[in-house]
C-alpha cells in the first residue's frame, strides 16, 4: 500500500515560493512543520518515509528537503546519503539525538544543516532561509585553479580535467569563500559565524571532507592549508 503524501496549498504561497518537501514519520511534527511553513510564504509537501520521498521526488522538484533522522526501513542519515550521489539538493536534518556525534556524523553525509528537536520554529525558519539563501546566492565570477582542479565562481562548479566534481552546498559555500580570499588566511571563527554553520568543529569537518575532493593527498593538503592559530587559507595557481 502506499505510503501518504500531502501537498500544501492555500492563498498565501504563490506559484513561485521556494518548494520545501518534509519527511517525518511523525504525523504530528509533519503537519505542524507544514502548517507554519505554509504561513510563512513556502510551497510544502510531505512525506512518511524515505520510499514516499523518493517517489514524490520524480514527479515534483523541491528546493529543500527537511529529512528526520530517525525513520523505519531507511533512516535519515542513509536516505541523505544516498541523495547526494545523485545532485545537491539542499537538506536541513532534523534529529532528537543531541550529541555531538551524530551531528557530525549528518553533516559528513554532506547535509546542509543539522536542527535538534525540540526547536523554536523562528530558530527553524531562520535555518530553512539562510539555507535556501546559501543555495542561490551568486558571488563574484571568474575562476581559480588548484593542479587539476577548476572551481567556476560564479557557478558553484568544481571540474577535474573536464569532469564535474559533485560538491555539498556547504562545500561549494567554502569554496567560494575561500575564492573571493585566495592567499588570505581566514579564521575557524569568521568561517563558523552563520547561525548554520554548525560551529569551529563542524568547520574542522567540513574543511577535511573538502580537502579529500581537492588534494590528491588530504593528510598533506597543498592547496587548502592550515594556519596555525589563524584558520585556514586556500592557495590557488
Amino acid at each position: 500500500m502506499a505510503t501518504p503524501i500531502k501537498t500544501h496549498r492555500g492563498s498565501g504561497p504563490d506559484d513561485n515560493a521556494p518548494h520545501i518537501l518534509v519527511v517525518d514519520d511523525d504525523a504530528r511534527i509533519r503537519d505542524l512543520l507544514a502548517r507554519y511553513l505554509h504561513d510563512h510564504g513556502f510551497r510544502v509537501t510531505t512525506a512518511v518515509d524515505a520510499a514516499s520521498a523518493r517517489a514524490t521526488m520524480r514527479s515534483l522538484s523541491f528546493d529543500l528537503l527537511i529529512l528526520d533522522v530517525m525513520m523505519p526501513q531507511e533512516s535519515g542519515v542513509d536516505f541523505a546519503r544516498s541523495l547526494r550521489t545523485e545532485g545537491q539538493l539542499p537538506i536541513l536534518m532534523l534529529t532528537a539525538r543531541a550529541e555531538p556525534e551524530h551531528r557530525i556524523e549528518g553533516l559528513e553525509t554532506g547535509v546542509d544543516d543539522y536542527l535538534t528537536k525540540p526547536f523554536d520554529p523562528r530558530e527553524l525558519l531562520l535555518r530553512v532561509s539562510n539555507v535556501l539563501r546559501r543555495s542561490s546566492s551568486t558571488p563574484t565570477s571568474g575562476e581559480v585553479r588548484m593542479g587539476d582542479f577548476i572551481f567556476h565562481v560564479s557557478r558553484g562548479e568544481l571540474k577535474r580535467d573536464g569532469d564535474t566534481v559533485r560538491l555539498t552546498e556547504r562545500e561549494r559555500e567554502l569554496l567560494r569563500y575561500f575564492a573571493q580570499r585566495p592567499g588570505t588566511p581566514i579564521s575557524r571563527h569568521e568561517l563558523a559565524k552563520d547561525a548554520d554553520s554548525g560551529g569551529e568543529r563542524a568547520v574542522d569537518v567540513q574543511i577535511n571532507r573538502l580537502r579529500r575532493k581537492i588534494e590528491h593527498d588530504s593528510a598533506n593538503p597543498v592547496y587548502l592549508q592550515t594556519v596555525r592559530g589563524k584558520g585556514y587559507i586556500l592557495y590557488c595557481e
